[in-house]
């Protein structure tokens, strides 16, 4: 290895740290990873949700080894940092949450994110005492780490039906405090909420895009000041849309039209080429 090359953790650093902001997608397999890669993303996030349905599974029922084995793949299998959605940790208590980041950094990945949505939906945000307690947690055992690592915190109240921007805010607020290096509240619904979440932080911010609702440009939130764009699991629903549509016909009118739209074999064996 070239010694003046940056380890996959300093460059995810440096990333959060340059002026602008810059693309984060979300690959759910090895492939897909791969593809990003060529196409030049300089780093890449995984998806629980796209990860959970490539194995046939819901989301929220994948196994703590089993997202511990896809971090490991998709390092082994790119050159770019990857950071991982953790979910919440494979726990409750703040413990699980730095046993979480543990296990998580020794598969390679440069990063994570901790969200504190408990997973039960009928009570499904984290106490905000507890949710801070857990974010400073998995921030005290990255920073005892040997490699770098980008700790980020997810507050989600706008995915289960509180959308509370103040009281999203003061979590943000606290997670930053307590020592995350991101902060990223998914759901948002408008450039004016994420605008006001950039200006109440002074960490890097996450925001996801892909609801086609929210048609906003890179240039548009790198303006309000987001620094990181993800796309969670809308590629793999984009992918998995195209294929059920192609299923579909092939059931249920015997026709195979949809083979005008796929790509060709010679362009897609071209990713893979070494």
């Amino acid at each position: 290895m070239n010694p003046t090359r940056l380890s996959p953790a300093a460059t995810f650093r440096a990333l959060h740290e340059r002026p602008g902001a810059f693309v984060i997608p979300n690959p759910w397999d090895i492939g897909t990873a791969r593809i990003m890669e060529k196409l030049g993303f300089e780093a890449l996030a995984t998806t629980s949700a796209g990860l959970a349905f490539s194995l046939g599974m819901r989301e929220g029922t994948v196994t703590p080894a089993q997202l511990l084995d896809h971090c490991r793949a998709l390092v082994n299998a790119t050159q770019v940092p990857v950071s991982a959605d953790l979910e919440k940790g494979f726990g409750d208590h703040p413990d699980d949450v730095a046993a979480t980041i543990r296990q998580a950094a020794a598969t390679g990945i440069a990063g994570g994110s901790i969200e504190d949505f408990t997973g039960d939906t009928d009570d499904p945000i984290f106490d905000f005492s507890l949710a801070v307690e857990r974010v400073q947690a998995g921030v005290q055992a990255a920073r005892n780490l040997t490699d770098d690592f980008v700790f980020t915190a997810r507050a989600e109240n706008f995915l289960y039906g509180r959308p509370d921007l103040d009281d999203t805010i003061k979590r943000l607020q606290a997670f930053e405090a307590a020592g995350a290096d991101c902060v990223y509240a998914p759901g948002l619904r408008s450039l004016d909420e994420i605008k006001m979440v950039c200006s109440a932080v002074t960490v890097p911010v996450n925001v996801i895009m892909g609801n086609p609702a929210l048609a906003l440009s890179v240039d548009d939130l790198a303006e309000v000041g987001v620094k990181r764009i993800s796309v969670g699991s809308a590629l793999a629903r984009h992918v998995f849309g195209a294929f059920v549509d192609a299923t579909r016909e092939i059931s249920q009118t015997g026709t195979f039209s949809f083979g005008q739209k796929m790509i060709s074999f010679g362009e897609m064996d071209d990713f893979f080429k070494s």
